[in-house]
């Protein structure tokens, strides 16, 4: 039997009790969910946060740190120590677990993403549980994911996940604020819907990210063809309970579009932050690029082009009116890109196959 293949992310708010400390007593629940479901012909791949909460405390730092500094110490400390914590809780039903550490720039080059999706393949070929967190040890700032929901959709998309579950603190997205006992959760998500209205813009607790970041991410995995759950990882039984009978349990679901994408696409996607470039074009070209139609992006339709790139980096394509309205890989460097800018009878600056329109 073919198992169904699921990215599971665990925020911080999860693992974290209030006192800032790691909860050893949900991880363990979760353990024995996710042991369950692979019992159950399902391939999990865990997206964990809690390596700041596993560090805090082991140390007494000697001066106070920045926020950029603690996040190492405490990641560096942390992360050995809830890779062994699930180490010890997987053992208990012989299931092998393997650490994969990331950062951003490492989904930037085609290469190093096929590297990762090859690295995870050949880890769940051989019945091991990948358990991926960003390697905030050697991230900074402006290279950091927004939050651990950027890097689980960028895994689900990467993996072919059949669904991407979104565990936090709450149990999906409300048409109101969750406080307001009048507020009810918003079940289904179709395609194309704007739930921008519900969403609240703050954050609690200890993730970085918030509700606004969970809602981009789902929206556009689900337009990538796969499924997205927002559900509350502190119910017990959570996953469990999403698997066997859904409909009575509390949760969000994003529905997926159901037309193929190309695997290059998915990565284009959520790659638009790692552009080298900035391409504009004009009215008639965006009227082209917006059709129904294949279509790539000819230099004719080009009126300006920005930035130092190379053969096959990625660019920013926007519009007159300066939206941006797509991301590709450039089949020019910069320098030919400005040649050929505004000339017919060229090669496109980027084929239909390399671009992804926003």
């Amino acid at each position: 039997m073919t198992k169904k293949r699921i990215v599971v992310k665990i925020g911080s708010n999860v693992l974290t009790r209030d006192n800032g400390k790691l909860d050893i007593t949900r991880m363990s629940a979760l353990v024995d969910q996710t042991a369950w479901l692979y019992a159950h012909d399902y391939e999990v791949i865990l997206v964990s946060s809690g390596a700041m909460a596993s560090g805090r405390g082991e140390v007494k730092v000697a001066r106070r740190l920045d926020s950029v500094s603690q996040r190492q110490l405490y990641s560096a400390l942390g992360q050995a120590k809830l890779i062994n914590h699930y180490y010890d809780l997987f053992r208990e039903y012989h299931l092998p677990v393997g650490q994969v550490l990331t950062m951003k720039e490492n989904f930037n080059s085609r290469r190093a993403y096929l590297n990762q999706r090859s690295c995870m393949s050949v880890m769940l070929d051989n019945g091991v549980i990948p358990i991926v967190n960003e390697n905030d040890t050697v991230s900074v700032t402006e290279l950091m994911f927004t939050d651990n929901d950027e890097l689980s959709g960028l895994i689900a998309s990467m993996m072919g996940a059949e669904s991407l579950i979104i565990l936090s603190n709450i149990d999906g997205i409300y048409d109101g604020l969750p406080s307001d006992p009048d507020s009810k959760i918003i079940r289904q998500v179709e395609p194309g819907s704007d739930l921008s209205e519900f969403i609240q813009t703050g954050r609690s607790g200890f993730g970085r990210g918030g509700m606004v970041t969970k809602y981009n991410i789902a929206r556009k995995v689900a337009e990538e063809g796969i499924r997205v759950i927002i559900a509350n990882g502190k119910r017990d039984n959570i996953l469990i309970d999403l698997v066997t009978h859904a409909a009575e349990t509390p949760h969000t679901e994003f529905i997926p579009v159901t037309a193929n994408v190309s695997g290059i696409k998915k990565w284009l996607a959520h790659s638009g932050g790692f552009a080298k470039g900035r391409i504009t074009i004009n009215a008639r070209a965006l009227e082209a690029l917006s059709g129904k139609g294949a279509v790539s992006l000819l230099p004719v339709g080009v009126i300006a082009v920005e930035g130092d790139f190379e053969e096959g980096d990625l660019v920013d394509i926007y519009s007159e009116s300066q939206e941006k309205i797509a991301v590709g890989r450039a089949a020019y460097n910069s320098v030919t890109a400005s040649q050929l800018m505004g000339q017919h009878g060229q090669k496109p600056l980027v084929h239909y196959d390399y671009l992804y329109m926003e």
